[in-house]
């Protein structure tokens, strides 16, 4: 599998997943992005032009996905809307990207034969109780409660019908919150940080008893990397790295290792239809794949992650600016 095409990859996850088979594989890759808000060409800054290609395109455009997937030997599918808030406001983009995008790739792979990886949430599987012991596995039932978590499992769908359909080589993985580098500022733990960079105080939804299970991008990447090796044909496998955490409980540690004071945070109204807690089991990835987290310990991770936003002001600058006024006028 040398020439990989990556959907998404000027996005966070997938522009992390870029650099980090830069920089552990030999594959060359082209990056199909539509450059929408939440991907960037700076994203790719720096990186080999001999080994990455960015394609600016859509991938509900037919003709584009089936030329560049006739080319590659592997697709991994990570381009999607992905916002919670947003696909409040406007579900529309959701199941364009989401729904109509995945079918128009798995159509091209059905019909090159090409290796077809799936990137998908665990918020397919709905929330746990907060004081419930168990965690989402790959047989756990789907519950999706927002237009954005039901497009993902509506596209998780498709591709298992098309492996079973028409022998679509693909596998599906399913990971818990990702953090680290390169993320939007819309989202939770960056906007959090930028806030403090800021002089602003973090904001939080509810009580901000909510938990999310933390992993690090990178830490994502190797797992993708592994499933796309070694996983096996039409399995699911789940993304985790046991860092179960109270949404307060990160706020508290993002102000604590920043010098600021960890109840120095205010509270908001809280979303429609927030879920409680997410968990993941991610014993199948470890023992049939033998991938580890190479980031065990969060608050290093996330200090890492405090120092990236320091030193990367200019990238994140004018989309802290945008983000900001659309969150101004809901009062989040």
């Amino acid at each position: 599998m040398s020439n990989l095409l990556i959907t998404g990859g000027a996005g966070f996850i997938g522009s992390n997943f870029v650099r980090y088979l830069v920089e552990n594989t030999d594959h060359r890759m082209t990056v199909l992005d539509k450059l929408t808000y939440a991907g960037s060409r700076e994203s790719l800054a720096g990186l080999p032009s001999d080994r990455v290609e960015l394609v600016v395109g859509d991938i509900v455009d037919a003709s584009t996905v089936d030329a560049l997937v006739e080319q590659a030997d592997a697709v991994v599918h990570f381009a999607a809307e992905s916002h919670n808030d947003n696909s409040l406001n406007d579900p529309t983009p959701f199941l364009s990207t989401n729904i109509i995008g995945t079918f128009t790739l798995l159509e091209a792979a059905r019909k090159t034969g090409t290796r077809f990886h799936h990137i998908s949430t665990d918020e397919v599987y709905g929330d746990l109780e907060l004081d419930d012991p168990e965690r989402f596995t790959e047989s756990t039932p789907y519950n999706p409660s927002s237009p954005y978590s039901s497009t993902k499992a509506g596209s998780d769908l498709l591709v298992r019908a098309w492996v079973r359909s028409f022998g679509v080589q693909a596998t599906i993985s399913n990971c818990s919150n990702n953090y680290g580098p390169l993320q939007h500022v819309e989202k939770f733990i960056p906007r959090q940080i930028t806030n403090v960079i800021d002089g602003v105080a973090p904001r939080l939804y509810g009580r901000g008893q909510n938990v999310r299970d933390w992993i690090h991008v990178d830490d994502h990447s190797s797992a993708v990397l592994a499933v796309l090796e070694r996983g096996r044909i039409g399995e699911t496998y789940l993304i985790g790295a046991d860092g179960e955490r109270t949404n307060v409980e990160v706020v508290e540690a993002v102000l604590r290792l920043m010098g600021n004071d960890p109840d120095g945070y205010d509270l908001v109204a809280d979303r429609p239809g927030h879920d409680l807690r997410y968990a993941i089991d991610s014993s199948k990835l470890r023992d049939e794949l033998g991938w580890r987290p190479a980031f065990d310990d969060f608050e290093a991770g996330l200090e890492s992650t405090i120092d990236w936003y320091r030193r990367n002001e200019p990238w994140w600058r004018e989309q802290k600016r945008d983000a900001e006024a659309k969150y101004a006028l809901t009062g989040q």
